[in-house]
């Protein structure tokens, strides 16, 4: 384990038994950050579903594994997997990769570092004092990108529950749906977010983001998260209903301010159409997870 990343280290001379992590949060969106670029590390489904556990194991919205860069990842220093409380394998997600870009900038005492995911390509680099920026990668607004079902118009999609209604659809390393509100106090995303969520419309099911436009620069934004729960921050959501309010012609101005119900992120929108999006991280702890006999 490199000694840079703040892991447990041994130094009472006690070995302990299981496998080390830290854990991390971004705006209260807290993940379980495991090392395997030395030793590998393929917990089973059931160990996921444990270790995220809020009663029975360390509890997180994510586990998280840095592994050695892939083979022709260009730059990149690591390449991270992703994986959500039931167990899938998931593309993207902007907090976990504030969190994890932070450990490997703090490690390589670099000012900008490159991770993999399967989402594609991200950039991070230092912003401030516990402040990273994340180069999110392109957004797709094709109905085959998000993906939808069927063809459609994803700047007006013909779906909605309760209050929710008329969303714009985009996709930036993982599916969401974004729902303008007048009023993001009088919804209640718990009840609305599991029925959009999984919606027939949406064959790999979708982030339901509920956004009120408070001004040209500022947006409030609450979002139901696949597998399903109703999350304090959501990096991806930000970014996704910043570009939604542009769709919308809502805004013109290419930098905002998100507030979520754990705070805010800066959301700059590129040219290029590539978002970045700046925002704090916070270590928790760190630990060891027990492993079962047999895993690595």
């Amino acid at each position: 384990m490199n000694r840079h990343i703040p892991f447990c280290e041994k130094e009472s001379g006690i070995v302990p038994r299981g496998r080390a992590f830290v854990k991390m949060h971004g705006l209260r969106n807290d993940f379980i950050i495991v090392d395997g670029r030395r030793q590998s590390y393929r917990p089973s489904v059931d160990e996921i579903v444990r270790h995220c556990d809020r009663r029975e194991g360390v509890g997180g919205d994510e586990l998280l594994i840095i592994d050695p860069p892939r083979v022709g990842s260009a730059d990149a220093v690591a390449f991270v997997r992703i994986f959500n409380p039931d167990g899938r394998e998931v593309e993207a997600c902007g907090n976990a990769s504030r969190c994890v870009g932070w450990l490997l900038l703090q490690e390589s005492k670099r000012d900008e570092v490159l991770i993999d995911t399967l989402g594609g390509l991200l950039g991070c680099r230092r912003a401030g004092a516990k402040l990273v920026a994340v180069d999110m990668g392109k957004l797709r607004n094709g109905w085959q990108d998000i993906p939808l079902a069927r063809e459609m118009d994803t700047l007006h999609m013909k779906i909605g529950a309760g209050p929710l209604r008329d969303p714009v659809g985009m996709n930036i390393g993982n599916p969401h749906a974004v729902f303008f509100v007048e009023d993001l106090a009088s919804v209640d995303l718990s009840i609305w977010g599991p029925r959009l969520q999984k919606h027939s419309l949406f064959p790999q099911e979708a982030n339901i983001g509920a956004a009120q436009l408070i001004d040209s620069k500022t947006l409030k934004l609450s979002v139901w998260e696949r597998p399903g729960a109703l999350t304090t921050a959501c990096g991806t959501g930000a970014c996704v209903a910043v570009a939604a309010a542009h769709r919308r012609g809502l805004t013109d101005v290419n930098r905002m301010t998100v507030m979520m119900p754990a705070g805010s992120v800066e959301i700059e929108l590129k040219e290029d159409d590539s978002v970045v999006m700046t925002g704090p991280v916070e270590i928790c702890f760190t630990g060891y997870l027990p492993v079962s006999e047999g895993t690595l």
